[in-house]
Formats: structure tokens, sequence, C-alpha cells
């Protein structure tokens, strides 16, 4: 398979990838078809194993190499790793304090950003959707570091990156799906809302890859800029959703999992 992508324009080969994790969103998503509503124990282990999927990811994948370019170049190594993660952080800040979104297991008087008259369908979709932003440019990214020729990015790190989140995005397709489907939304319209959240990873995924394809001096920052994204994607919605039953240990133990799982992605395929 990295044969067949090898000779692939770099941001078709991220076009590529980031419709792949939308399918396995959709995948998951279409779980809602077999059952009306998902057990709270596994929805909060799952929800623990994006978020280890995720920190994980956010270090071997886009911090570390970023760390290591700058360095290459001979800039302190810190200070684009630093200066991105932070704006990656501020990025998504800014778009939670504006865009209209409700969490998972929240009531509609939680809806947080401006404020709106949308369905709770919709703001539910939008939650997810925000942090899917970061999963795609992270992918974007990675495979646009590749096509660079630095030794510390590679297309079978790219694709590792891009199996990672992928896994991790099939339960989020069945956690936007099964409540609104338990809501007494139907089967059909819940499936929809919930592959939807992960359309946007595509159009994330080309930018991204663009960015550092042309602008080669952005590659540090940009890896940095989205591995800050999903950090705080994780720290303010994964975590505390996954903690706000009384399945703590098990949420813990999922992304203790997810970490590992994606850990050894990165090592084993990306090396």
């Amino acid at each position: 398979m990295l044969a067949a992508i090898q000779g692939l324009n770099p941001i078709l080969q991220a076009l590529l990838a980031t419709i792949f994790t939308y399918a396995v969103t959709a995948l998951g998503a279409a779980g809602v078809f077999l059952q009306r509503q998902v057990n709270r124990k596994l929805s909060d282990s799952m929800l623990g194993f994006a978020a280890g999927v995720m920190i994980a990811a956010s270090y071997w994948s886009l911090l570390a190499p970023a760390i290591q370019m700058a360095s290459s170049d001979g800039k302190p190594g810190w200070m684009p790793a630093a200066i991105g993660f932070l704006l990656g952080g501020a990025f998504l800040a800014g778009i939670d304090r504006l865009l209209p979104h409700l969490h998972l297991n929240m009531p509609r008087s939680a809806t947080e950003g401006v404020q709106t008259t949308w369905k709770r369908s919709t703001l539910l979709t939008l939650a997810v959707t925000l942090h899917n932003i970061p999963e795609g440019l992270a992918v974007g990214v990675a495979f646009g570091a590749a096509a660079t020729g630095v030794p510390e990015a590679s297309l079978a790190g790219a694709m590792a990156l891009a199996l990672g989140i992928g896994l991790q995005n099939f339960p989020e397709g069945l956690a936007i799906s099964a409540p609104l489907r338990r809501d007494g939304m139907s089967a059909g319209r819940s499936f929809f809302f919930g592959q939807l959240s992960g359309a946007v990873e595509p159009v994330a995924g080309v930018l991204g890859a663009a960015a550092v394809y042309f602008i080669r001096p952005l590659l540090p920052y940009a890896l940095a800029f989205a591995a800050g994204a999903m950090i705080f994607v994780v720290i303010e919605e994964l975590i505390p959703e996954s903690q706000a039953g009384d399945n703590s240990d098990l949420a813990t133990l999922g992304a203790m999992l997810g970490f590992t799982v994606m850990m050894i992605l990165d090592v084993a395929l990306g090396s």
C-alpha cells in the first residue's frame, strides 16, 4: 500500500488519507442502525481511547518531528514547537468561544459559543466537527512534511498517524449518532449527522498539506500547531466527557490503551 501512494502528489495523499479517516467516522455512525443507544461504560471507554490516541499522536507524530526539524535548521529546537503549540491551542479556543456547539450528555442550556436557536442535533454535530478540524489538519501536515524530504518526517509515519486517527474516529461517529437516535431522531438522520461531523477532515487535511508543501519554513510550526489544537480538544472536551459518569477508571484505562496503540503505530510503522 505504501508503494501504491508513494508517487502521488502529497496533497492528493492527504486527501485520500483524510477521506479514509472520514469513512471510519461514517462507519462508526452507522452503528446506530444496529442499536438505539450505546452503553455508557462503552461510550466513556471509547472517549478515553480517543483522548489517548490524540495525546500520543501529538507528541510522536507532531511535536517530536517539529523539535528535530528546528534543531536541524540551526534554530532552538523548542522555539517553533512552543510557538506553534500555543497558537494551535489559541486557535481552537477562539473557535470554541465563537462556534455554537453542545457537548455530549449535556442539556441544551449548556450550549457554548455565541447564542443561537439552532437545534440540538446541529449543536452536537458541531461539537464533534470542532475537534475533527485539528485531526484532519494533523494528517495533512504529516503528509506535506513527508513530501519535503526531511529525515524527521516519513510517508510511513504519516500513514501511521492517519491509521491512528481513523481508529479513534470510529467511536466518535457512534458517539454523535447514538445520542441523537436516543433522543427520538430516525436512524437515517442520526447517521447523517454522525458522519457529517467527520466531513471537515478532508478539507482541513488538504489545507494543512498544501500549506507546508508550498511554504517549507512553516513546517515545524504547522506540526506543533496541529498538536496544540489536538491537546486543547483532549483537555477541554474528551477527558472531561469521559470522566463525567461513574466510569472514570474505565475511561482512564481506555485513554492508556489509546495512547499505547498510537505509540506502537508511530514507532513501529513510522521509523
